[in-house]
């Protein structure tokens, strides 16, 4: 039980780093999340939004920072 316990915690401090890192993104890159790949669609009832080129560029930089890391813990 213990060691659920601290799954639990680790993965709720992730998705509040998670949550601060978002909350940071939007403060110094308003840009992100209206990149022209950014796909939205409004009806009269609802919208649909699918951010889909900020997904590719957030990909795309947590894999080169993640590698980065990754090798220099390696040596």
């Amino acid at each position: 039980m213990v060691e659920f316990g601290r799954l639990l915690l680790i993965i709720g401090g992730t998705i509040a780093f998670a949550g601060i890192l978002i909350l940071i993104a939007a403060k110094y890159f308003p840009w992100l999340g209206n990149l022209p790949g950014d796909f939205e669609i409004e009806g009269e009832n609802y919208r649909i939004y699918f951010p889909l080129a900020t997904m590719l560029l957030v990909s795309l930089l947590g894999t080169v920072l993640l590698n980065i890391v990754i090798r220099i813990f390696n040596r």
